[in-house]
């Protein structure tokens, strides 16, 4: 089985998706690797350690040359990997809702797309979770964004020459990214708050120190969608949640959104109107802006300036932390694969559960569910 490991194609994608250690680590399941050039010089990884770990390296077309597995972090275009074995695996995040047409030029080149970010949140499978390892590198990237934003200090700090108050800090969307944006405030020494519409986070926000800001009594708290996610509320919570964030949010220094619904646009959580009741100099940092944004007026790529406050949206913000993010993400690809590996067969056989979870296309069609509902 050869696996080749591509460069990643799209602007401003500094992840890689092998690292030196996993590439080891296939060799030793008898599996023979290929890396694209300079397929990790923006993750710091050379091609001198990709070879010395037992990869060869090459140009795209010896790399994808006959390859059983293809790995990125993005999916390449179908074209670009026309090499590649019949049937070939192409194991990446694919973003399968927003780039359905790359997934139908998969389908009919008969390569079979295995999408990362479909991988079910069972206990078995939070090794192979690429949302999970890079969502957390995310919630901690978005504070060190807003504090290199943010023109005052986090922490309270007694001086002779009088206090400074710390910084008062918001997060709105407590998944993975949402909590460890809740820790690594904390541990900066700001005084944080935290709201979710899933009535299970209540605990793990104030687990963490943080003051949990949540509507009471109103149908639609649950919140609690397949697999952990959120779902859409009640117009009823929806406007109760809109009155407690609009005095909650008015108080705030820096608020950080995170919350997505998978496979629908990011819910709005913030407004012209509740962006003008926070002070000038105040930080808005969205880290759904990519998926429509949590906040009005924020743009993906871009910090904008709303009424005095400035409001943070960078594209692929674990990308920003590409070494760790690769190393994380490398390792998601590894487990997942190695889980499923058939010594007897040189190869990885899916079972049903994550199988069909993950898989877009086979035999020249588009199978998964949730693309044909």
């Amino acid at each position: 089985m050869k696996i080749a490991v591509l460069k990643e194609q799209l602007v401003g994608e500094r992840r890689v998706a092998a690292t030196p250690e996993t590439v080891k680590k296939f060799v030793a399941l008898g599996a023979t690797v290929a890396v694209e050039s300079g397929a990790g010089a923006n993750a710091a990884i050379s091609d001198a350690q990709f070879a010395d770990a037992g990869a060869s390296v090459g140009d795209r077309a010896a790399t994808v040359a006959d390859a059983g597995i293809l790995l990125g972090v993005q999916g390449p275009d179908a074209a670009s990997i026309a090499g590649a074995a019949p049937g070939a695996w192409v194991v990446a995040s694919l973003n399968p809702f927003v780039e359905r047409a790359r997934v139908d030029a998969y389908a009919a080149a008969g390569f079979e797309a295995l999408a990362m970010e479909f991988m079910p949140r069972i206990t078995r499978a939070q090794s192979m979770d690429i949302l999970s390892s890079q969502a957390n590198l995310a919630g901690y990237k978005a504070v060190l964004d807003a504090a290199a934003e943010y023109g005052r200090a986090f922490p309270m700090m007694m001086t002779a020459a009088g206090t400074v108050s710390a910084a008062r800090v918001f997060v709105m969307g407590v998944g993975v990214a949402g909590l460890q944006a809740i820790a690594t405030a904390r541990r900066l020494g700001a005084q944080v708050s935290a709201t979710d519409v899933r009535a299970a986070t209540k605990e793990q926000i104030q687990s963490l120190g943080a003051k949990a800001i949540f509507v009471e009594n109103v149908k639609g708290i649950e919140g609690e969608g397949t697999g952990g996610y959120a779902t859409e509320m009640s117009d009823e919570y929806k406007a109760a949640q809109a009155e407690l964030v609009s005095s909650h949010i008015a108080k705030q220094d820096i608020v950080i959104t995170t919350a997505l619904i998978p496979g629908r646009p990011a819910p709005r959580l913030i407004t012209d109107a509740q962006i003008a009741t926070m002070r000038p100099g105040s930080v808005i940092v969205d880290l759904a802006v990519e998926s429509g944004g949590n906040v009005e007026g924020s743009v993906a790529g871009e910090v904008v300036e709303i009424h005095g406050v400035r409001v943070v949206g960078h594209r692929n913000v674990a990308s920003r932390l590409s070494a760790d993010a690769s190393a994380l993400f490398a390792r998601n690809l590894f487990n997942f694969l190695s889980t499923f590996w058939d010594k007897e067969a040189g190869k990885p056989v899916l079972d049903e559960e994550i199988g069909n979870a993950v898989r877009l296309t086979q035999g020249g069609k588009v199978v998964n569910e949730r693309l044909l509902g």
